[in-house]
């Protein structure tokens, strides 16, 4: 079995919602698009203790959110569903599958790829505040032999915060074209295969490290593949078990799910496709994935930052923990040495952007958005919250091709729109 590894043109790409909000990015107007089926809900609501909405803020234009979902012409995107909540007013929106020429439900479920690493975070966190896990102790004291020897003693927190210089998956390998990533989509792996095909690679040089450990950060999946194996071992439980015990069903999240390797999408759900060669377009909606493979909604996803950074989900120590940013000796942030996508942003442009779990970015009127983007086979989705709270996104996009770029400038279109 195969690793899968595809091209990341859009992947991890937090940093497009300042660049959208310096003016540079992708406008929004009305001549550029064509609107498809939608339906949009406007309201207010009280989001919690972390809330203070002002009473001035200006209301939320329907009319620009509902637009900068649309699908453009010449767009690789098949649709896509929106959520937005700022100083307690709510917008919700969807735009029409261009491929089948149905509506788009606003509660339809999608696949939310690497958002499944702030997931991973909490239950990580859950267990170290339970003192089952220290984030300071090796991966090679709770995991011994995971790791070739050629890999130095590397901390838990330092996978939660990308600084392990470990190689990202599949690294050295061929990446799947687009044809077998359709034909393959099916495909199931357990972490530990994931992890040994990448580290024990069969018919080609094993990789090594990338830089010593917490000297710099790298955006890396391959951190969150240990830390839900770590998560299975510590708990004696699926990740799946564990997921749901801690987060999804204390939360409500009645739209949530990791389907582990189960193909099937629940309704309703919005479309994902990816083109093959032959240009004939292929619904990949349905596929195998790994172990933290999760599904969701905009509304699940908003209720879950919302518990998040309201302290429902972790006590003070660890929620504090999330947030904090990776430093050297001198107190100065670690560069960021991986893709450019990351962590080029504000005043802090080339240095460390990702706690644990999460990542953050600086808009230029000051204020820090954090989130997490997700790419999967077919679906480009954001999720961006104020630490306050005051705004909070959720966007979600069935794409046609493998770069997800559409997916990207929705996500660029709705924070213009939401918060500009």
């Amino acid at each position: 079995m195969g690793t899968i590894t595809k091209r990341r043109a859009a992947a991890a790409a937090f940093t497009a919602f300042a660049t959208a909000l310096t003016g540079v990015a992708l406008a929004t107007e009305a001549s550029a698009a064509t609107p498809t089926a939608a339906a949009t809900t406007v309201g207010t609501t009280a989001v919690g203790a972390a809330m203070s909405p002002r009473t001035t803020a200006p209301a939320l234009n329907t009319a620009a959110l509902q637009q900068a979902i649309a699908i453009r012409p010449g767009e690789a995107a098949a649709g896509a569903v929106a959520f937005v909540q700022s100083d307690g007013q709510i917008w919700q929106g969807s735009s029409g599958d261009t491929q089948t020429g149905t509506p788009v439900a606003d509660d339809a479920h999608f696949r939310i790829g690497s958002i499944s690493k702030t997931f991973s975070a909490v239950v990580l966190l859950q267990l170290a505040a339970e003192h089952r896990v220290n984030l300071d102790q090796s991966v090679q004291h709770y995991l011994p032999g995971l790791l070739p020897d050629r890999f130095q003693p590397i901390t838990v927190r330092q996978l939660l915060n990308m600084t392990s210089g470990l190689p990202d998956i599949g690294a050295g390998g061929p990446s799947l074209s687009t044809d077998q990533l359709i034909s393959e989509r099916f495909e199931y792996q357990t972490f530990r295969q994931i992890i040994d095909s990448t580290l024990r690679p069969e018919g080609r040089p094993a990789p090594g490290p990338l830089f010593a450990p917490g000297t710099a950060q790298s955006y890396n999946s391959l951190n969150y593949r240990i830390i839900g194996l770590l998560i299975e071992h510590v708990t004696g439980h699926s990740f799946s078990d564990e997921v749901n015990a801690r987060i999804v069903r204390p939360l409500h999240l009645t739209g949530t799910f990791v389907p582990q390797g189960a193909p099937q999408m629940p309704s309703p759900y919005m479309h994902g496709y990816l083109t093959g060669s032959q240009g004939t377009v292929a619904d990949v909606s349905e596929a195998g994935g790994d172990p933290s493979s999760m599904i969701s909604t905009t509304r699940d996803l908003d209720r879950f930052i919302t518990a998040l950074f309201q302290g429902r989900l972790l006590p003070r120590a660890q929620l504090t923990q999330m947030f904090a940013l990776p430093h050297d000796a001198n107190g100065d942030l670690l560069p960021y040495t991986g893709d450019s996508g990351n962590c080029q942003t504000g005043p802090q442009k080339g240095k460390a952007c990702f706690g644990l779990g999460i990542n953050s970015d600086t808009l230029p009127d000051g204020t820090v958005l954090w989130g997490k983007t997700g790419e999967d086979m077919g679906y480009f989705t954001a999720m961006f919250a104020s630490r306050d709270l005051r705004h909070v996104g959720v966007v979600s996009t069935g794409v046609t091709d493998v770069a997800a770029e559409a997916g990207l400038a929705n996500a660029n279109r709705l924070a213009v729109a939401a918060f500009a």
